[in-house]
């Protein structure tokens, strides 16, 4: 298995001369480092492990993972936001528009079950890199642990390790092989191994079950250990000590078990663990989502999420979230090429009108009270437009076209309207999550009474005061995934919910008005074979132990009308 780990090369004079990040680069093809190599590599250069520590979080910004098929300036490759956002794109919630500037458009039309495409591979690549950075950490960290226990200050990085290779591990499992409850013998993905007896060009895939183990083992040593540890996010000084929340400390690793344990269907132990994550945060209000938001690492409700400076910003240019994702950058795919993401009227007719979320988007008429008082400003004449007005507007710069409707304006602008410096960060975790993570956990392990009280206390005091359990008609379960798909709407969690829930992913129903593209508006069926990824080929070369998943076909327009959902129909 390729991996991104230290290499043997840092063992000369260029350990002496390059720098961290640049060894951290390396592409390593395969092996480990033994004990004594490692330990040579801390006793030469002594914040070896330092680097290291920072580059391993690093990585889930960067681009570069690519470069097997172009060159690292591909527009489409920008580390684990392009996967969250590929992963949006494959679901029912979300499409961008079928044109010749969508580099997403293989994910929407799921065309990405081709070993050889650019987009799966960098969404394969970019967790499996990280995680290789933090087995090796692990494995230092913990001898450096076990021969100085008093050392806090590593036995924290080393949690921090684990929790980072679980994560890494979810980004990845559910895509591979069916939901847990009924697939825990099927074939997964491989685990990374350490040692001399570890064989990269043979090693197979681990079942459901065992990538699971080993990911509630990691978790639980994370939470375990990460008692007394402070990120120093301070309140009274938060501009400045908020890019601490890019690490993880206890409630993020908490946050992650109860991830996973919902993913597992650990129901009580989700609910459980979520609660405790939920300690000291709050979500967002009304007021702060009734305007472009979700874009800083400083935003209260976020509990974890990847920073991007501006240096990042003006040099990776198109290669950002908010180049895709945000209708207010002004040097960006989206609103430049009509590929600002939409949401499908499927979901959006089913929000309230009473609800702040519903002007997240667009309406029909491209109205939105969200943004009354957003200006744009054109790059070129300093012509401006406002609120409504912006939808039409054609910036005369090239920096917009005119919006569709359902447009999203969910994600606004860290360094302000109009800016050609993407540097938006991303959200890995929010309140939010947390909060519906333990209403599910609540109803499906018993507690049906304490889940809608926990569901209608968020949603009727931060998002829609007028809001009822009951008011949409659905099972208790379906409201709870509903409240989901609105909330993380282009977070990266469609089709990993889809996929646990074993539910059909419905884009389109006959009869009904459809804004989605046709090349994208077909509905699958839960047990479609073609829902699993498949290995690049890059992978299967290197690693003769995979056995590649195969069966279903690349759905067609129209195909699966009678499919429905719960939540849409």
């Amino acid at each position: 298995m390729k991996l991104y780990k230290i290499s043997l090369f840092a063992f000369g004079v260029a350990m002496l001369t390059a720098s961290c990040t640049d060894m951290d680069e390396q592409f390593y093809e395969g092996g480990s480092l033994t004990p004594e190599q490692r330990n040579a590599a801390y006793e030469v250069v002594p914040s070896r492990v330092d680097a290291s520590f920072s580059g391993m979080f690093n990585l889930m910004a960067n681009g570069g993972s690519g470069r097997v098929f172009t060159n690292s300036s591909r527009a489409d490759d920008f580390g684990f936001v392009m996967a969250a956002i590929s992963l949006s794109l494959e679901g029912a919630d979300a499409f961008g528009a079928d044109n010749g500037y969508n580099w997403f458009s293989t994910a929407s039309e799921y065309s990405d079950r081709d070993p050889n495409y650019a987009n799966p591979y960098i969404r394969y690549t970019v967790p499996y890199r990280q995680a290789g950075v933090a087995t090796e950490l692990i494995n230092s960290l913990g001898e450096m642990v076990e021969a100085n226990p008093e050392d806090t200050e590593n036995l924290y990085k080393l949690a921090q390790a684990h929790a980072i290779r679980a994560f890494d591990y979810m980004a990845l499992a559910p895509y591979f092989a069916g939901n847990y409850e009924n697939h825990q013998n099927d074939l997964c993905i491989p685990l990374l191994g350490s040692g001399a007896d570890f064989d990269f060009t043979n090693n197979p895939r681990a079942t459901v079950k065992e990538v699971y183990d080993q990911i509630i083992k990691d978790l639980n040593f994370a939470v375990d250990n990460l008692k007394g540890y402070d990120r120093g996010v301070d309140a009274a000084n938060y501009e400045e000590t908020a890019i601490n929340k890019m690490y993880v400390d206890r409630n993020v690793a908490f946050g992650l078990r109860a991830r996973a344990n919902l993913y597992m269907g650990n129901w009580a132990a989700a609910a459980a663990d979520a609660d405790s994550a939920l300690v000291g945060y709050e979500p967002a209000s009304i007021a702060e989502v009734s305007v472009p938001a979700f874009c800083q690492l400083k935003e209260k409700n976020w509990m974890w999420g990847i920073l991007i400076t501006k240096a990042q910003g003006s040099d990776y240019g198109y290669r950002t979230s908010d180049a895709w994702v945000s209708a207010f950058t002004g040097d960006g795919y989206g609103p430049a090429t009509g590929n600002v993401p939409m949401i499908n009227k499927l979901l959006y007719d089913k929000i309230s009108d009473s609800d702040v979320r519903k002007g997240w988007w667009l309406d029909a008429t491209k109205h939105s009270d969200n943004w009354a008082n957003i200006t744009w400003v054109d790059t070129k004449t300093g012509a401006t437009a406002k609120g409504d007005d912006i939808a039409d507007y054609v910036d005369e710069g090239g920096a917009k076209i005119e919006f569709e409707p359902y447009t999203n304006i969910k994600f606004g602008m860290k360094d302000g309207i109009a800016s050609a410096t993407n540097c938006n960060d991303w959200p890995l975790m929010r309140a939010e999550e947390m909060i519906l993570i333990k209403a599910e956990g609540l109803a499906k392990s018993g507690n049906e009474g304490e889940a809608k009280t926990v569901l209608e206390n968020f949603v009727k005091n931060y998002r829609d005061p007028g809001y009822s359990v009951a008011m949409g008609g659905r099972s208790l379960a379906d409201e709870i995934w509903f409240q989901r798909r609105v909330e993380l709407w282009m977070e990266g969690f469609s089709v990993v919910d889809a996929r646990r829930l074993e539910k059909p992913i419905v884009r389109f129903i006959p009869g009904r008005d459809s804004n989605v593209p046709a090349a994208f508006k077909f509905n699958i069926a839960a047990d479609n074979a073609w829902l699993n990824m498949r290995f690049p080929q890059t992978e299967v070369d290197a690693n003769h132990g995979i056995v590649d998943n195969e069966g279903g076909t690349q759905p067609q327009s129209e195909e699966g009308a009678d499919l429905r959902d719960g939540v849409t129909d």
